[in-house]
């Protein structure tokens, strides 16, 4: 069963039948997490880097930024049981989609946050699929930690 995670979105399962799958990640970016022990997994589809550029919004949907997405992404995962050294992380997305002049860098900005955030905290990414211009879709399954890229008609493991 494919549970849909939207822009500006995060969701949490613990159920094997589940697959989170979010779509049409360009600049934004999808952090996907999975507890290989508890098979706890996660995804999180954020636009935007960082919250103080709208105080209020994020508030109203911590999921809209890197900053006040990633933490709640892992909070509600260890509320499932998951425990942060056995996390098994990884990241796809940060595309310069209708902006090849590189005026606005949202893609390279979301991604540059990321990394500053799991520096911070001592989270590894594992494996990650990020930059260039083009759109990705973000599948993880549950069950089994397997994330699946899907762009331009084809699918790859990350």
């Amino acid at each position: 069963m494919d549970a849909v995670v939207d822009i500006a979105d995060l969701q949490v399962a613990n159920d094997p039948t589940v697959d989170l799958v979010t779509y049409s990640l360009g600049s934004c970016i999808g952090v996907a997490i999975w507890d290989p022990e508890t098979h706890v997994g996660g995804l999180l589809h954020y636009m935007l880097p960082q919250s103080s550029i709208s105080p209020e919004k994020a508030r109203a949907n911590p999921a809209m930024f890197a900053d006040t997405g990633v933490p709640q992404l892992f909070r509600k995962a260890y509320e499932l049981g998951a425990v942060k050294k056995r996390m098994i992380v990884k990241v796809a997305g940060g595309s310069s989609l209708l902006d090849d002049n590189g005026t606005f860098n949202i893609g390279k900005r979301n991604y540059i946050i990321l990394r500053k955030i799991f520096w911070k905290n001592g989270i590894l990414i594992d494996s990650e699929d990020v930059g260039g211009a083009i759109s990705r879709t973000v599948r993880l399954q549950v069950a089994t930690g397997r994330v699946t890229i899907r762009s331009r008609g084809k699918e790859v493991e990350l």
